[in-house]
């Protein structure tokens, strides 16, 4: 329990609330004397000896259940409430249904037998869902959503509960026992994610204590070499002030391209032919000219996991309008949204904030696949042989059909599809991502975790090598 007081301290420190060496060892002396045993004397004499000001207290809230939470209720063992012969009614149906359908055994095993997940399934199922590199807590509650698709809990989960019942019935037991039997596979669906909401939790805020330099305000170059996921509101109203100075930047090397390509290169073909009727006397110099500036058509994902990036990435291209033929931008969720009006009609800055406050994350899951049917349905006349579009999105879809043939379909239209991912490739295809899917139908896939990155990206759209 010391090396846990220890850990939350750190936490509070690196959530921005001061505390000396002195009040933390007012804070084991009060442990010392008034024990661990009643949880709520314990969290107060840990905020009355820990926290000095109230603007600190919503900190020490949000950080004490992480650190000391009891984990999450346990689930509830069905064999307690069901007769041996229920038992192995049930144990024999999910027998016959799952076969060797391992990950569905799983889930099943936690809901219907009442097994709480070890700490070692925990840690598994949090390292393919991305959770070791979280550092923010607005991302606790969409990667535990994801620890929950990841483990089954999709529509194919629905169609097994439906056949489990269909098949007990059957056999022979009760409607009463049946609903008493879904009754306890709801509350163990919920008691299990409260379960890993409350193991997410304490992993973002170890993980942001292991680091505490990343969390100060840094200014100049620094701050764009930093992780999107780990900026405080602070470093990304800096971030937003440096944008504008950033595109200048980018906006000039994109005019000294088209300037360059205004001049030519030497075409030798086509030299050698048009001199073929003098007998290169003189030579007349053929040059190959190029269209540099790009038409883009940016696919944007909005959901919680990204949009920190979208907004730098649409500041950023609009900011360079003048080096852009023309660009049509779509956002989705679990649908696709033309937002090109609101960048016709204001300022990059105002349209961001108006496109965002407009299609806010939701209950809803992301749902990639059918967003790029519906562009194929609706919005392909967008595209053309000098297109470029971008794909900016971490290509989770939540284990919903990632619809590559309309992906496909866009890639034959297009000069060339590029994407973007906020998310380290370490972890591309894990989980429900399905990146390393759409891939090879890319001509170029960038990282774009933080604003240098980014920058590189958006500048390499300018680069006709």
């Amino acid at each position: 329990m010391d090396q846990r007081i220890v850990e939350f301290i750190a936490g509070l420190r690196a959530a921005g609330v001061r505390v000396s060496l002195a009040e933390s060892a007012d804070a084991f002396r009060a442990i010392e004397q008034l024990g661990i045993g009643d949880r709520d004397l314990f969290r107060s004499a840990l905020r009355t000896t820990l926290v000095k000001d109230s603007v600190d207290v919503p900190a020490f809230e949000k950080l004490f259940p992480l650190y000391f939470g009891s984990g999450g209720p346990p689930l509830t063992n069905p064999d307690e409430e069901l007769s041996p012969d229920d038992m192995q009614r049930l144990k024999d149906a999910m027998r016959d249904l799952l076969g060797d359908n391992e990950k569905m055994r799983q889930l099943m095993r936690y809901l219907l037998e009442g097994a709480n997940p070890t700490r070692e399934e925990l840690e598994q199922m949090a390292n393919q869902a991305g959770v070791p590199l979280a550092r923010h807590p607005y991302q606790q509650s969409w990667l535990t959503q994801r620890m929950m698709r990841q483990l089954g809990m999709d529509e194919e989960f629905q169609e097994l509960m439906e056949q489990l019942i269909q098949k007990l019935e059957e056999m022979g037991m009760s409607r009463e026992t049946l609903r008493r039997l879904a009754q306890i596979a709801a509350e163990n669906a919920r008691a299990l994610q409260e379960q890993m909401s409350q193991y997410v939790g304490a992993r973002i805020a170890q993980n942001a204590t292991e680091n505490p330099r990343e969390r100060q305000p840094i200014r100049g170059p620094d701050l764009m070499q930093r992780a999107f996921s780990s900026l405080g509101e602070r470093e990304i109203a800096e971030l937003r002030n440096q944008v504008r100075r950033l595109a200048a930047r980018l906006r000039s090397r994109a005019a000294l391209r088209q300037r360059r390509g205004k001049r030519g290169v030497l075409d030798a073909k086509r030299t050698i032919r048009t001199n073929l009727r003098h007998a290169s006397v003189p030579i007349e110099l053929q040059h190959k000219r190029r269209h540099l500036k790009p038409k883009l058509v940016l696919i944007c994902d909005v959901s919680t996991s990204v949009r920190p990036v979208v907004e730098f990435m649409l500041r950023l291209v609009y900011e360079l309008q003048d080096q852009i033929h023309s660009a049509r931008s779509f956002v989705f969720i679990d649908d696709i949204v033309d937002v090109s009006a609101e960048f016709a009609q204001h300022r990059p800055e105002t349209a961001v904030e108006r496109v965002l406050d407009h299609n806010p994350p939701g209950y809803y899951n992301t749902n990639l696949g059918f967003s790029l049917a519906h562009f194929c349905k609706d919005f392909l006349d967008t595209v053309d042989h000098r297109t470029t579009v971008i794909v900016l999105g971490d290509g989770r879809n939540n284990f919903l059909n990632p619809r590559l043939d309309a992906f496909q379909e866009i890639k034959k239209r297009a000069r060339k599809v590029v994407w973007l991912n906020p998310e380290n490739p370490r972890i591309w295809g894990s989980g429900d991502s399905d990146m390393l899917q759409y891939m090879p139908l890319c001509d170029a896939a960038h990282e774009v975790g933080n604003l240098a990155q980014l920058a590189e990206a958006v500048d390499r759209l300018f680069d006709t090598r």
